[in-house]
Protein backbone atom coordinates (compact mmCIF):
# COMPACT_ATOMS: atom_id res chain seq x y z
CA UNK A 1 0.00 0.00 0.00
CA UNK A 2 0.90 3.58 -0.67
CA UNK A 3 1.19 5.76 2.51
CA UNK A 4 -0.22 9.40 2.04
CA UNK A 5 2.87 11.06 0.04
CA UNK A 6 2.59 8.30 -1.98
CA UNK A 7 -0.70 8.64 -2.70
CA UNK A 8 -0.35 12.54 -3.11
CA UNK A 9 2.77 11.97 -5.40
CA UNK A 10 0.60 9.71 -7.57
CA UNK A 11 -2.99 8.78 -7.39
CA UNK A 12 -3.78 12.23 -5.79
CA UNK A 13 -2.27 14.22 -7.81
CA UNK A 14 -4.24 13.98 -10.78
CA UNK A 15 -7.33 14.81 -8.21
CA UNK A 16 -5.29 17.83 -6.86
CA UNK A 17 -4.25 19.05 -10.24
CA UNK A 18 -7.59 19.22 -11.57
CA UNK A 19 -9.18 21.06 -8.43
CA UNK A 20 -6.56 23.41 -9.04
CA UNK A 21 -7.72 24.42 -12.84
CA UNK A 22 -11.21 24.12 -11.73
CA UNK A 23 -10.21 26.72 -9.18
CA UNK A 24 -8.00 28.74 -11.69
CA UNK A 25 -10.82 28.59 -14.71
CA UNK A 26 -13.33 29.90 -11.55
CA UNK A 27 -11.41 33.19 -10.66
CA UNK A 28 -11.03 33.66 -14.45
CA UNK A 29 -14.41 33.23 -15.41
CA UNK A 30 -15.48 35.27 -12.51
CA UNK A 31 -13.33 38.42 -13.80
CA UNK A 32 -14.66 38.19 -17.04
CA UNK A 33 -18.27 37.54 -15.27
CA UNK A 34 -17.26 41.11 -13.88
CA UNK A 35 -16.31 42.64 -17.10
CA UNK A 36 -19.49 41.52 -18.48
CA UNK A 37 -22.22 43.01 -15.87
CA UNK A 38 -19.63 46.32 -15.99
CA UNK A 39 -20.59 46.91 -19.21
CA UNK A 40 -23.88 45.82 -18.90
CA UNK A 41 -24.58 48.31 -16.52
CA UNK A 42 -22.54 51.12 -18.49
CA UNK A 43 -24.43 50.44 -21.17
CA UNK A 44 -28.50 50.68 -19.55
CA UNK A 45 -26.90 53.93 -18.29
CA UNK A 46 -26.44 55.24 -21.51
CA UNK A 47 -29.59 54.06 -22.83
CA UNK A 48 -31.04 55.77 -19.51
CA UNK A 49 -29.21 59.00 -19.98
CA UNK A 50 -29.78 58.74 -24.08
CA UNK A 51 -33.57 58.07 -23.47
CA UNK A 52 -33.87 61.39 -20.64
CA UNK A 53 -31.62 63.59 -23.41
CA UNK A 54 -34.33 63.09 -25.83
CA UNK A 55 -37.97 63.21 -23.95
CA UNK A 56 -35.92 66.72 -22.65
CA UNK A 57 -35.20 67.72 -25.73
CA UNK A 58 -38.64 69.12 -27.76
CA UNK A 59 -37.13 69.25 -30.83
CA UNK A 60 -35.87 65.51 -30.70
CA UNK A 61 -38.85 63.80 -29.01
CA UNK A 62 -41.10 65.07 -32.00
CA UNK A 63 -39.03 64.22 -34.67
CA UNK A 64 -38.99 60.78 -33.29
CA UNK A 65 -41.87 60.58 -32.98
CA UNK A 66 -43.56 62.37 -35.51
CA UNK A 67 -41.34 61.35 -38.29
CA UNK A 68 -41.70 58.06 -39.63
CA UNK A 69 -38.42 57.83 -41.77
CA UNK A 70 -36.67 58.63 -38.72
CA UNK A 71 -38.41 56.22 -36.08
CA UNK A 72 -38.21 53.51 -38.54
CA UNK A 73 -34.55 54.40 -39.55
CA UNK A 74 -33.68 53.98 -35.91
CA UNK A 75 -35.04 50.43 -35.24
CA UNK A 76 -33.63 48.91 -38.93
CA UNK A 77 -30.39 50.59 -37.32
CA UNK A 78 -30.73 48.96 -33.80
CA UNK A 79 -31.54 45.30 -35.26
CA UNK A 80 -28.87 45.71 -37.94
CA UNK A 81 -25.91 46.73 -35.11
CA UNK A 82 -27.52 43.52 -33.02
CA UNK A 83 -27.02 41.25 -36.62
CA UNK A 84 -23.65 42.84 -37.56
CA UNK A 85 -22.27 42.63 -34.17
CA UNK A 86 -23.18 39.52 -33.16
CA UNK A 87 -21.86 38.19 -37.15
CA UNK A 88 -18.69 39.89 -36.80
CA UNK A 89 -17.60 40.13 -33.51
CA UNK A 90 -14.39 37.23 -34.16
CA UNK A 91 -13.33 39.78 -37.19
CA UNK A 92 -13.33 42.92 -34.98
CA UNK A 93 -11.26 44.37 -32.81
CA UNK A 94 -12.46 44.56 -28.87
CA UNK A 95 -12.24 48.44 -29.11
CA UNK A 96 -14.84 48.51 -32.12
CA UNK A 97 -17.04 46.05 -30.47
CA UNK A 98 -17.31 47.68 -27.27
CA UNK A 99 -18.07 50.95 -29.12
CA UNK A 100 -20.50 49.16 -31.28
CA UNK A 101 -21.81 47.77 -28.22
CA UNK A 102 -22.27 51.64 -26.85
CA UNK A 103 -23.50 52.75 -30.17
CA UNK A 104 -26.63 50.74 -30.33
CA UNK A 105 -27.21 51.43 -26.17
CA UNK A 106 -27.63 55.01 -27.41
CA UNK A 107 -29.68 53.90 -30.60
CA UNK A 108 -31.97 51.97 -28.23
CA UNK A 109 -32.35 54.81 -25.81
CA UNK A 110 -33.52 57.33 -28.63
CA UNK A 111 -36.23 54.73 -29.72
CA UNK A 112 -37.23 54.12 -25.59
CA UNK A 113 -37.41 57.74 -25.00
CA UNK A 114 -40.96 57.48 -26.41
CA UNK A 115 -41.61 55.57 -23.01
CA UNK A 116 -41.48 58.72 -21.11
CA UNK A 117 -44.18 60.08 -23.24
CA UNK A 118 -47.08 57.22 -22.26
CA UNK A 119 -45.92 56.02 -18.86
CA UNK A 120 -45.23 58.38 -15.80
CA UNK A 121 -41.57 59.08 -14.39
CA UNK A 122 -42.52 56.86 -10.87
CA UNK A 123 -44.02 54.51 -12.86
CA UNK A 124 -41.03 53.46 -15.02
CA UNK A 125 -38.59 54.05 -12.03
CA UNK A 126 -40.87 51.54 -10.35
CA UNK A 127 -40.55 49.02 -13.09
CA UNK A 128 -36.88 49.85 -13.67
CA UNK A 129 -36.21 48.63 -9.80
CA UNK A 130 -38.81 45.57 -10.16
CA UNK A 131 -37.01 44.73 -13.34
CA UNK A 132 -33.52 44.75 -11.68
CA UNK A 133 -34.72 42.30 -8.95
CA UNK A 134 -36.06 39.69 -11.09
CA UNK A 135 -32.90 40.27 -13.54
CA UNK A 136 -30.34 39.81 -10.63
CA UNK A 137 -31.98 37.04 -9.01
CA UNK A 138 -32.35 34.50 -11.94
CA UNK A 139 -28.84 35.82 -12.86
CA UNK A 140 -27.40 34.77 -9.73
CA UNK A 141 -29.31 31.56 -9.84
CA UNK A 142 -28.15 31.03 -13.83
CA UNK A 143 -24.18 31.61 -12.52
CA UNK A 144 -24.53 29.41 -9.21
CA UNK A 145 -26.71 26.62 -10.70
CA UNK A 146 -24.66 23.29 -11.10
CA UNK A 147 -27.96 22.27 -13.53
CA UNK A 148 -27.35 22.25 -16.83
CA UNK A 149 -29.90 24.65 -18.78
CA UNK A 150 -29.17 23.82 -22.36
CA UNK A 151 -32.75 22.05 -23.08
CA UNK A 152 -34.32 25.04 -20.72
CA UNK A 153 -32.38 27.51 -22.89
CA UNK A 154 -33.44 26.02 -26.64
CA UNK A 155 -37.18 25.58 -25.61
CA UNK A 156 -36.93 29.21 -24.36
CA UNK A 157 -35.42 30.19 -27.93
CA UNK A 158 -38.25 28.32 -29.38
CA UNK A 159 -40.92 30.10 -27.58
CA UNK A 160 -39.19 33.45 -28.22
CA UNK A 161 -39.82 33.17 -32.09
CA UNK A 162 -43.64 32.17 -31.31
CA UNK A 163 -43.71 35.13 -29.23
CA UNK A 164 -42.25 37.34 -32.12
CA UNK A 165 -44.70 35.64 -34.36
CA UNK A 166 -47.61 35.85 -32.25
CA UNK A 167 -46.63 39.97 -31.72
CA UNK A 168 -46.87 40.64 -35.40
CA UNK A 169 -50.15 38.95 -35.95
CA UNK A 170 -51.90 40.95 -33.03
CA UNK A 171 -50.50 44.16 -34.87
CA UNK A 172 -53.19 43.40 -37.20
CA UNK A 173 -55.71 41.80 -34.70
CA UNK A 174 -55.66 44.33 -32.13
CA UNK A 175 -56.25 42.11 -29.35
CA UNK A 176 -56.18 43.43 -25.87
CA UNK A 177 -56.52 40.13 -24.36
CA UNK A 178 -53.71 38.79 -26.70
CA UNK A 179 -51.70 41.68 -25.48
CA UNK A 180 -52.12 40.96 -22.23
CA UNK A 181 -51.07 36.96 -22.58
CA UNK A 182 -48.16 38.19 -24.77
CA UNK A 183 -46.60 40.20 -22.26
CA UNK A 184 -47.22 37.70 -19.71
CA UNK A 185 -44.92 34.69 -21.69
CA UNK A 186 -42.88 37.46 -22.76
CA UNK A 187 -41.79 37.92 -18.93
CA UNK A 188 -41.85 34.64 -18.50
CA UNK A 189 -39.55 33.62 -21.34
CA UNK A 190 -37.19 36.36 -20.79
CA UNK A 191 -36.26 35.60 -17.08
CA UNK A 192 -36.01 31.86 -17.99
CA UNK A 193 -33.39 33.45 -21.32
CA UNK A 194 -31.69 35.39 -18.02
CA UNK A 195 -30.66 32.24 -16.40
CA UNK A 196 -29.65 30.48 -19.46
CA UNK A 197 -27.53 33.31 -20.58
CA UNK A 198 -25.68 33.64 -17.42
CA UNK A 199 -25.04 30.31 -16.99
CA UNK A 200 -24.15 30.09 -21.30
CA UNK A 201 -21.67 33.34 -20.91
CA UNK A 202 -20.01 31.62 -17.70
CA UNK A 203 -18.95 28.78 -19.84
CA UNK A 204 -17.51 30.67 -22.42
CA UNK A 205 -15.91 33.03 -20.17
CA UNK A 206 -14.14 30.23 -18.43
CA UNK A 207 -13.23 28.68 -22.20
CA UNK A 208 -11.86 32.34 -23.35
CA UNK A 209 -8.16 33.56 -23.40
CA UNK A 210 -6.53 36.82 -23.07
CA UNK A 211 -7.21 37.44 -26.77
CA UNK A 212 -10.77 36.89 -26.95
CA UNK A 213 -12.08 37.51 -23.04
CA UNK A 214 -12.80 41.15 -24.13
CA UNK A 215 -15.11 40.13 -26.99
CA UNK A 216 -16.90 37.49 -24.76
CA UNK A 217 -17.41 40.34 -22.16
CA UNK A 218 -18.90 42.91 -24.99
CA UNK A 219 -21.07 39.37 -26.72
CA UNK A 220 -22.10 38.49 -23.23
CA UNK A 221 -23.16 42.57 -22.12
CA UNK A 222 -25.36 42.18 -24.93
CA UNK A 223 -26.89 39.41 -24.49
CA UNK A 224 -28.06 40.10 -21.03
CA UNK A 225 -28.70 43.97 -21.81
CA UNK A 226 -31.40 42.51 -24.18
CA UNK A 227 -32.78 40.19 -21.94
CA UNK A 228 -33.14 43.45 -18.85
CA UNK A 229 -34.34 45.64 -21.70
CA UNK A 230 -37.27 42.87 -22.66
CA UNK A 231 -38.30 42.29 -19.52
CA UNK A 232 -38.56 46.00 -18.70
CA UNK A 233 -40.73 46.53 -21.39
CA UNK A 234 -42.60 43.63 -21.12
CA UNK A 235 -43.07 44.70 -17.08
CA UNK A 236 -43.85 48.42 -17.93
CA UNK A 237 -47.13 46.71 -19.65
CA UNK A 238 -48.59 45.59 -15.87
CA UNK A 239 -47.07 48.42 -13.57
CA UNK A 240 -46.40 51.21 -15.94
CA UNK A 241 -49.56 54.23 -15.37
CA UNK A 242 -50.39 56.17 -18.59
CA UNK A 243 -49.80 59.61 -18.71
Amino acid sequence: MYENNDYNNFGGYNVDAQRQQQSTLSVYASRVMRRVYLKMTLALVVTAFTALFCVSTPSVIMAIVTNRILFWGLIIGELALVLFLSARIDRMSESMSTLLFYVYAIVNGAVLSIIFLVYTMSSIALTFFITAGVFGAMSIYGYFTNRDLTKIGSFLFMALIGLIICTVVNIFLKSTAMDWLISFVGVAIFIGLTAWDTQKIKQWAAMSDGNSAGKVATMGALSLYLDFINIFLYLLRFFGRSN
